[in-house]
């Protein structure tokens, strides 16, 4: 089926990432699924769908379940995406750090 020149299915593998993200989220703070729905004021049933990628939700209700588990929904480029990510990547490698990394100063003053 395709809606709007999207392909429906394309549009799963969207909703799934950000529904396992929010589940991640929820997890780490130990919400129940009722608690966060309730902080963004929208039923349970409504939230399960969101976070198991089975329906999509507006980006209002997206602003709500975010800010109740803390996070902060942001919008980027698609450009910079790669950027970003690479940016959020943890390292593991000291000799691999990012740009704005500081590095420890040399004890070595001549």
């Amino acid at each position: 089926m395709i809606c709007l020149g999207i392909n429906v299915s394309d549009l799963s593998k969207p909703l799934l990432e950000i529904g396992s993200l929010l589940k991640a989220a929820r997890k780490d703070l130990q919400l129940t699924q009722e608690q966060v729905a309730d902080m963004a004021g929208i039923s349970r049933p409504r939230y399960r769908e969101i976070e198991v990628g089975s329906a999509a939700a507006r980006v209002t209700t997206l602003i709500n379940i975010t800010r109740a588990l803390g996070l902060e929904l942001m919008l980027i480029p698609k450009a910079i995406a790669p950027a970003v990510n690479a940016l959020l990547k943890p390292h593991d490698d000291d000799d691999d750090l990012p740009a704005f990394a500081v590095s420890p100063e040399s004890d070595d003053h001549d």
